[in-house]
């Protein structure tokens, strides 16, 4: 089902709608998960002539706890896909630029206002003693006046600092729900969007520095049939582990990802194809020598395997063919048997 409400959130706007939606979710003691936040942020956009604003009023009404699968029931049904982490960010964004705008804006104004005042209380002072009484009284006259500005400024500096301090707090909801935005939910791994926007830095680093990138993609074997055996469930605390063993292998400067069911992708920055190829190998080792259980019934699960590919990227070769290099390469290993690392063949240099 489309949306009720076409959200566009740029500059003031974005404010806003982000303070309005945070403070309802506050209100009403709702915790600002990503879909939580979309949905709120229709809710305060649109009016209450939606579908949506009814049946969250109609939750409020009933005093029905928010639950996380109501939050998903209700999202499902009104909400566009594909446009919820993009708004979270843009909104983050708008709040950041409008705060710090803000801020610019007030210490402009106060320095200004007290260089005028040191002006004016410094041409006072040179008129002591000369005949010029009525251009000297005139001169106080402002003074007492840029005096009293100041004396405003001074208020409204107070009234920022509490309201900076509101801000700030929405500041970090907003952080918050970016980042889980950005996080895997069932692995706590980066999240493809968060993989996207990595490797298209790394790249961009690569080629300034002129330092090696290599990019992996991992899929567990057979994943399809262990889930059809053994249950989603089971299935979800096999993604888990293995995302476990990858995380601990892909930290910084490393990036570790989910990239999409069961797959996924490690970027090594300053690494060549055979340093991430040991690497790779440490995790399918480490992997296939754990014999799993079933904590339910302690049956026996056997090992799981992975299969690995792996293409080292050539100066100015874009983001999207090394991906495509490395998945080449994956189903390499796949089409060989399974349970081993392919490295992609090396290409020139693109740039």
């Amino acid at each position: 089902m489309s949306s009720d409400v076409e959200l566009i959130l740029r500059g003031p706007q974005a404010y806003a709608l982000a303070r309005q939606a945070l403070a309802a979710m506050e209100a009403n003691r709702i915790w600002p998960t990503p879909v939580n936040f979309e949905l709120w942020l229709h809710y305060v956009s649109g009016g209450k002539q939606t579908a949506l604003a009814a049946e969250i009023d109609h939750l409020i009404c009933k005093g029905e706890p928010f639950t996380d699968t109501i939050g998903e029931e209700l999202a499902a049904r009104h909400l566009p896909r594909g446009r919820l982490g993009g708004e979270i960010l843009d909104a983050g964004d708008a709040l950041s630029k409008e705060l710090d705008s803000v801020s610019r804006a007030i210490e402009s104004a106060r320095e200004t206002s007290e260089a005028y005042g040191q002006q004016l209380a410094s041409a006072s002072k040179s008129l002591d003693g000369n005949d010029a009484k009525a251009i000297k009284e005139m001169v106080e006259t402002l003074t007492t006046a840029t005096r009293k500005v100041q004396e405003e400024n001074q208020t409204l500096e107070s009234q920022l600092a509490d309201t900076t301090a509101e801000v700030s707090r929405l500041r970090e909801h907003l952080e918050l729900v970016r980042r889980d935005a950005m996080t895997d939910a069932l692995t706590n791994l980066a999240n493809r969007k968060a993989f996207d926007e990595a490797l298209e830095k790394a790249c961009a680093q690569a080629d300034a520095s002129g330092e090696s990138l290599t990019l992996a993609v991992i899929d567990i074997d057979h994943f399809k049939s262990f889930n059809d055996t053994w249950g989603h469930q089971t299935g979800d605390q096999v993604i888990r582990y293995v995302a476990s063993v990858i995380g601990r292998a892909g930290a910084a400067p490393r990036f570790a990802a989910r990239y999409g069911g069961e797959e996924f992708a490690l970027i090594f920055p300053g690494e060549d194809a055979a340093q991430a190829r040991a690497t790779l190998e440490e995790i399918r080792e480490e992997v296939a020598s754990r014999i799993l259980k079933r904590r339910s019934t302690n049956e026996d699960l056997g090992a799981v395997t992975l299969s690995s590919g792996l293409a080292e990227r050539p100066a100015g070769e874009p983001p999207a063919s090394l991906v495509e290099r490395a998945d080449a390469a994956l189903y390499a290993s796949k089409r060989s048997g399974r349970n081993r690392t392919t490295a992609a063949e090396p290409l020139a240099s693109a740039a």
